[in-house]
């Protein structure tokens, strides 16, 4: 009577476990088809930044730096700010940044919608 127990446990568990897996997803947040640069993360602060594209889905955002309740997370006016230089985006600068809102960005941050910052100048 417990093997089928067994099995339907073990069954169970292997469908809860296909369920959790990603369409197309290798494994590492590196490989998101999303990433802008698929050598770093857009959560990484050291990724690289560039001019701004012309994209039609690219925003302006200028306010002051505001320090997250999380460490390391900053916050422009409600958007949480992923990447960019963090030698310009330090809690009270002024700035201008470009880049564009991704709300499904997974971050340790606990407020604010996930901005991918792709250009920083002061305002």
């Amino acid at each position: 009577m417990k093997t089928p127990r067994r099995v339907f446990v073990a069954l169970f568990a292997c469908v809860t476990l296909a369920a959790c897996a990603s369409p197309g997803s290798t494994g590492g947040p590196a490989a998101s088809a999303s990433s802008p640069n698929p050598s770093a993360t857009p959560s990484d602060p050291t990724a690289p930044t560039g001019p701004a594209s012309a994209s039609p889905g690219t925003t302006t955002l200028t306010g002051t730096v505001q320090a997250g309740v999380e460490p390391s997370c900053l916050l422009l006016d409600g958007n949480l700010l992923v990447g960019g230089p963090r030698e310009a985006l330090k809690p009270g600068a002024r700035v201008t940044v470009t880049g564009h809102a991704q709300p499904d960005l997974m971050t340790t941050c606990q407020q604010g919608t996930p901005f991918v910052v792709e250009a920083v100048k002061p305002a």
